[in-house]
């Protein structure tokens, strides 16, 4: 009854809609299954951060 009466553009745009919503939930989904921990440990400390982050201060490397 309602599908008759769309035209061309109005279906397109309606489908377009909600494929968006499908994969907008698919994407939370995802996030939620495999990205919920945290991306900085418990144990993380000061000398694991001046590692990180090149500061060579304490540590000297030999070769």
């Amino acid at each position: 009854m309602g599908l008759k009466n769309k035209t061309p553009n109005q279906k397109l745009s309606r489908e377009i809609a909600i494929i968006l919503v499908i994969k907008v939930a698919v994407l939370m989904l995802i996030k939620s299954i495999w990205f919920n921990s945290p991306t900085i440990p418990k144990d993380f400390n000061t000398q694991t951060a001046q590692h990180i982050s090149g500061n060579s201060s304490e540590t000297k490397e030999t070769r």
